[in-house]
């Protein structure tokens, strides 16, 4: 395995980006500001971040001889989705350094590991079971109690591999409709309010966290973030202290989120972790026009061995909208729109519950 600690890039260096998504290629486009280059390593010839890049590799994931060649033409590796099949990243791991470590994905890929790390460092998650056939789920049913939620323990994202299990409810059809053999049952939380911190660790320990970020979901899909979250002062320093520390217990390096659920507690709240997602994230693209580094340059300056910067957010408050489906075609209106800066992903034709693109509100600060 290579070593991480030894990456210390310089402008015009290259760095290889697993994925080539929306996320990809805003990483890319914040990698070219600092003077770096970026190959990208997607298996679909349309990706988006290929249009941002010089040189791209499509080629699928088990395909060796392709993984070698593109590791040979970086110096540093990083992925833009958490579900880079374990047998790519030992592949290109032996070869360049892959930050964040490929050992991360072990935990982040299974949500049964990542509940039981989070719950060993003494954070709070919803109750859990793992649930591996119908008599397992019965158990886990009568032990967490219902409502609950029943997720697949690897892949799924926006929704999709969870159903909600309530009274009354088929247990047997539901488990057959997840068509899986490895599931966890989560107690359903009657939360106040989600919300995310994105938090960024260096090579060399140091963590800066973003504002904690309030998130609204419309069909299991992020519709709106706004920065900073109507929480308490106290509250969102607990909830960037919980990211800080997931962070440093996976001596993790560059930038993951740390969703949480914000509960009503006697006459205070408390968060919850619901999920940790190693990597740039949707509830922080509204880093891009609304603070002063964004969360893809703070992940490129971390897998590149440079300082992080300090974010500081622009004006009072900061909202971003998805642009879903055929919102896309409604462009021109947020146009028009004082204070929006609209980013298309340049994909191809819409499709429900597909993001095609967003839009940053940035609220000026009151002047003094």
């Amino acid at each position: 395995m290579t070593d991480a600690k030894q990456v210390k890039l310089k402008p015009g260096d290259t760095i290889g980006i697993l994925g080539g998504g929306q996320l990809g290629r805003m990483l890319a486009m914040a990698a070219a500001r600092l003077g770096l280059r970026c190959q990208v390593f997607s298996p679909d010839p349309d990706s988006p971040a290929f249009d941002v890049v010089l040189n791209a590799t499509c080629a699928e994931y088990a395909d060796v001889e392709a993984l070698e060649l593109f590791a040979h033409d970086v110096d540093v590796i990083t992925y833009e989705f958490e579900n880079v099949p374990a047998a790519a990243a030992m592949v290109l791991d032996a070869r360049r350094p892959v930050l964040p470590n490929r050992k991360i994905l072990e935990t982040t890929q299974d949500r049964l590991a990542e509940k039981d790390f989070v719950s060993r460092l003494g954070i709070g998650t919803a109750a859990y079971a793992d649930v591996t056939s119908v008599a397992s789920l019965r158990e886990a049913i009568a032990r967490i109690g219902l409502p609950a939620v029943l997720k697949t323990r690897r892949f799924g994202y926006d929704g999709k591999g969870q159903a909600i299990i309530r009274e009354g409810d088929d247990i047997a059809k539901v488990w057959t409709s997840l068509a899986t053999k490895s599931a966890i049952l989560e107690a359903f939380v009657p939360f106040e309010r989600e919300i995310s911190v994105i938090a960024a660790r260096s090579v060399a320990g140091q963590v800066e966290c973003f504002d904690v970020t309030e998130n609204e979901h419309r069909d299991h899909i992020l519709k709106i973030s706004r920065a900073p979250a109507l929480i308490p002062d106290a509250l969102a320093e607990e909830a960037r202290s919980i990211a800080g520390k997931i962070a440093t217990a996976l001596d993790y390096v560059g930038v993951l989120a740390v969703e949480m659920f914000v509960l009503a507690n006697g006459g205070g709240s408390k968060v919850l972790v619901n999920e940790i997602a190693p990597r740039v994230h949707n509830s922080g693209h509204w880093t891009l026009d609304g603070a002063s580094v964004s969360q893809f340059e703070q992940h490129i300056r971390a897998i590149a061995g440079w300082p992080l910067g300090k974010p500081v957010r622009h004006g009072d408050v900061v909202t971003m909208t998805n642009l879903i489906g055929d919102e896309i075609s409604d462009y021109e209106t947020w146009l028009s729109v004082p204070g929006a800066t609209v980013h298309i992903y340049g994909k191809g034709a819409p499709r429900p519950g597909r993001k095609m693109g967003h839009v940053t509100e940035v609220r000026p600060s009151k002047s003094k």
